[in-house]
């Protein structure tokens, strides 16, 4: 019984969110995550401290 109640929430949550996608001005999520990480990855190019490697491989020992 557990697997078709599972089976079953798990259709009606892709309908749902069909329904939505198409009759509702919803954000594109991969887009708003793939900014998100460019402005991480922005932020911690410029903000990052020095590394203190020792050695030419880039390890810090």
């Amino acid at each position: 019984m557990g697997i078709i109640r599972t089976a079953f929430s798990l259709m009606a949550g892709t309908l749902f969110g069909v329904y939505l996608a198409q009759n509702y001005n919803v954000p594109n999520v991969r887009k708003l995550a793939n900014t998100g990480y460019v402005i991480a990855k922005h932020y911690e190019e410029n903000y990052r401290k020095p590394s203190t490697s020792h050695g030419d491989d880039g390890l810090q020992k």
